[in-house]
């Protein structure tokens, strides 16, 4: 196997954390909603965590999309 396609493969490889952290976004989202609707007098004192817990995921995403970034474009071969 050439450098090329390794490059491309490990990119695609990093890619998949990017879809991961869709799904990572949803499972937060639907967790928060789950318990609003069990508890709503709750639902306004765990709106900062819904939100802390949504930045941890898009940041792993954005962390994917520029490891692969970085593979195809920087590393040199």
């Amino acid at each position: 196997m050439d450098l090329a396609s390794a490059k491309v493969i490990g990119a695609g490889l990093a890619a998949i954390g990017v879809g991961l952290a869709a799904l990572g976004v949803g499972n937060v989202f639907g967790s928060f909603l789950s318990s609003a609707v069990r508890n709503p007098s709750a639902a306004d004192s765990q709106q900062g965590r819904l939100f802390i817990g949504f930045a941890a995921a898009e940041l792993l995403g954005l962390i994917a999309f520029v490891v692969a970034i970085l593979i195809l474009f920087v590393v040199k071969g």
